[in-house]
């Protein structure tokens, strides 16, 4: 299984950045995914999450400004981050998790990425 995220960077106050995450080894279509973050000195948090047939679920501060989105002919997993602010600062990495419905509880999911970092000044 591989989970390999990319599109992360720095970006001013306002900006917007588009993260992937490249997913192998397993059967994508049927699996729910998510991005997770986790900030210096902070636990992990649940971004959003997306099943198979596309519904999905937002962190309420996320509601509006991130859009989940997926692939599932590329297996390819996206986030689209708009209006973003310094406390969106954090490592993002991808998950995938063999559940019904979304959730953004990170002991559920089975597949973890190295994640790429996303920087807000």
């Amino acid at each position: 299984v591989q989970l390999v995220e990319s599109g992360g960077g720095s970006v001013q106050a306002g900006g917007s950045l588009r993260l992937s995450c490249a997913a192998s080894g397993f059967n994508f279509n049927v699996y729910v995914m998510s991005w997770f973050r986790q900030a210096p000195g902070k636990g992990p948090e649940g971004v959003a999450a997306i099943d198979s047939d596309g519904a999905s679920i937002y962190l309420d501060s996320m509601k509006g400004r991130f859009i989940i989105s997926r692939d599932n002919a590329k297996t390819i997993l996206y986030l689209e981050m708009n209006s973003l602010k310094p406390e969106d600062t954090a490592m993002y990495y991808c998950a995938a998790g063999s559940l019904r419905f979304c959730n953004l509880a990170r002991h559920l999911y089975h597949y973890f990425g190295q994640g790429t970092q996303v920087t807000v000044s």
